[in-house]
This record gives C-alpha cells, sequence and structure tokens, in this order.
C-alpha cells in the first residue's frame, strides 16, 4: 500500500507531526511531513496525495482560539485546492488541534456537502482546565466513517484545553439523525458517560467525541489515535500483559486499535487506486 501517500501538516506549534506519519507509515502510507508554507507557495501540490492530515497542536499557540488562525490561514490561500481534494473522493482527518481547525474551516459537519459553513464548536473545557488522560471511545455502528470500520470500543489518549462538541440542538439532532456522530466518550465497560467526568473529559454534548462529514470521508476526532501506535503506550499494558500471562493467553500483537484506524484510511485509498 506505499503507494498510498499521506500529508501530514507541520509548522506553527503543530507538535503530533513525527509520531502521525509514523502511525500511517505503520499503516502502510507513504507519510510526508509537509510545512504548511510549503503547500501555500505551491513546492508541494496537494493534488498528489490521497490522504490529508491535520494533526494536534497547538497552531499558532491556540491565540484567537484553538485552530482559528490555522483555519483562516489555509482558508484564505488553499480553501480551493481543500474542496477539490475533497470533492475528488480523498480523505481528510483532523486530530485534536486539527478537529479544532476543520471545524473552523467549515470542512465539518459538511451537511449537504457545504465545506464553506461553520455550525459546530470546540470550546473550553466544563472542568476549566487542560486534560492529559485516556478515555474509552464508543464507535456509533450506523456511522458511514471510513476510519472506523470495523472498530466497535477504543481507548485512546486526550490532551486538549478546548475539547467540549457543542452546537444549537437542532445542529446536534441533524448530526444525530444523519449518523455523522462517529465517537462517543464512554465508561470502561463500553456505556454511555451521560456526561460523566473524567469519563467525558470535557462536557461535551452528547458525549460526542468525534464526527465526519456525510460521505465518510472527512473524519474530526478530539483523541489522539497516533499515540496509540504500541502496546506499551497504553498506561496499563504491564498489567495487560500479567492478566494475559496468568490466564495463559497470548500477548497483545499485530497493530494497535490507534493504528487500525489509519490502516483503514490506507485500504481504503488502496482500493480505489
Amino acid at each position: 500500500m506505499n503507494n498510498v501517500r499521506a500529508l501530514v501538516f507541520t509548522g506553527y506549534g503543530l507538535n503530533c507531526d513525527n509520531e502521525t506519519a509514523y502511525a500511517l507509515t505503520l499503516a502502510g502510507a507513504d507519510a510526508h511531513r509537509v510545512h504548511i508554507n510549503t503547500l501555500i507557495h505551491g513546492s508541494v501540490n496537494l493534488i498528489d496525495f490521497q490522504i490529508m492530515v491535520f494533526g494536534g497542536g497547538f497552531s499558532w499557540g491556540d491565540d484567537h482560539g484553538a485552530g482559528v488562525v490555522q483555519a483562516v490561514r489555509m482558508k484564505t490561500n488553499l480553501g480551493d485546492k481543500i474542496l477539490e481534494f475533497i470533492d475528488a473522493g480523498n480523505l481528510v482527518i483532523g486530530i485534536c488541534n486539527g478537529f479544532q481547525t476543520l471545524v473552523n474551516l467549515g470542512l465539518l459537519p459538511g451537511f449537504d456537502h457545504d465545506y464553506t459553513r461553520r455550525s459546530v464548536a470546540l470550546t473550553f473545557n466544563d472542568c476549566g482546565n487542560f486534560r492529559d488522560d485516556w478515555v474509552t471511545l464508543k464507535v456509533v455502528p450506523e456511522s458511514p466513517c471510513i476510519f472506523t470500520r470495523g472498530i466497535d470500543r477504543l481507548e485512546l489518549p486526550v490532551r486538549h484545553g478546548e475539547g467540549k462538541f457543542y452546537a444549537d440542538p437542532t445542529t446536534i439532532r441533524r448530526l444525530i439523525d444523519d449518523n455523522q456522530v462517529v465517537l462517543r466518550y464512554a465508561m470502561p465497560d463500553g456505556g454511555p458517560a451521560d456526561l460523566r467526568f473524567p469519563f467525558n473529559p470535557n462536557g461535551s454534548v452528547h458525549d460526542i467525541a468525534g464526527i465526519c462529514d456525510p460521505s465518510g470521508r472527512v473524519f474530526g476526532l478530539m483523541p489522539h489515535p497516533e499515540a496509540f501506535n504500541h502496546w506499551t503506550n497504553h498506561p496499563d499494558w504491564t498489567r495487560i500483559k500479567e492478566k494475559k500471562k496468568r490466564r495463559q493467553s497470548e500477548a497483545e500483537s499485530g497493530c494497535t486499535v490507534g493504528i487500525q484506524l489509519f490502516k483503514n484510511a490506507t485500504e481504503y485509498v488502496s482500493n480505489r487506486l
């Protein structure tokens, strides 16, 4: 699948580009870390890629709000090219600060395939401080999201201060009815978090942790799948290993659920190519 080319943005405070590119490489993609200015100046062309990743921040130091400056800069200089990229059937994922940028750009939720109108927000955590923790997530099975196919439940880290998903009740209702809610914060057993802290770490309405556009090709989430690229990334990995040893079961092997999320993307693109 090394014919699948993925672009990972770097520059101006973005600080998860190395691990994101590494995760994509493990998933079978030919990953390239590309500075935002390089794309704006035209020495690298978006048309040469099939996956575009808006990674974790904090772009421009979250000045004027998380993802705001990055969204303005990119919409001003690359807006039409980004829309063409989506229209061509390619994949876009925004992680944490990248999710905030997608929302500010209007790429999500993309109602009626309108990728220019902002209608949802990611704002300050209800707890009033930055959260750095691991959370349990439940995948909404009816979602068309390409990235979460075949995944039911997953654990990933969060690290954000502005992760509360919010919108007016009509917009939330439409997201739910159109199956555009992809991930919800959950209890450790997979049951609904129902806004209980710290299982819902930020107060997101309806426990929403990630959404997609109607096609399932544009996806945004607050947790970091790239940060679970090896089993030993999990904070309980030694306990899990010991439990399996005592039960005489096989140790964890194969890709993590974080890598599986990216692998779903590379396989989708590979099949199209």
